[in-house]
């Protein structure tokens, strides 16, 4: 395990965090804020997700996900672009699309598979933009 994390392009990781916090900014607030809140039953208000625990919660989480997709990355010595699309939809869809479908299907979510096609579609385009920054930074 220290042969892969001392061979790990740390810069990359943080360029991969980066784009795929940002990305989730512009996916929640920019491309999809109605559909997000119909999806939660709250079309006509306001949600309050303002606060610091809407901006660091979703960062660590994000930062975990890229920083193990690193390590899954650098273990498994994907080194070609078809390879690094295959670990996204194998991560996106295997982890992160079952893990957040599952989530979705709850009580609290009325519209969980809208919920999921949102949020899965923001991992899943997550997941391959990490990809592809770890293989093009490699």
């Amino acid at each position: 395990m220290s042969n892969v994390l001392s061979s790990i392009n740390w810069f990359s990781v943080l360029v991969a965090f980066l784009a795929y916090f940002l990305l989730g900014a512009l996916w929640y607030m920019r491309l999809f804020p109605q559909l997000y809140k119909v999806s939660l039953g709250k079309a006509d208000q306001t949600l309050d997700n303002q606060g610091t625990l809407y901006l660091v919660g979703p960062g660590l989480c994000v930062l975990a996900t890229v920083i193990a997709s690193a390590i899954l990355f650098y273990a498994l010595g994907i080194s070609s672009y078809p390879q690094a699309l295959g670990f996204a939809g194998l991560i996106g869809v295997g982890f992160l699309v079952a893990n957040t479908t599952n989530i979705a299907i709850n009580p609290n979510i009325p519209r969980p598979f809208l919920y999921s096609s949102i949020t899965s579609g923001y991992h899943l385009v997550g997941m391959t933009l990490t990809s592809l920054i770890l293989m093009a930074m490699r």
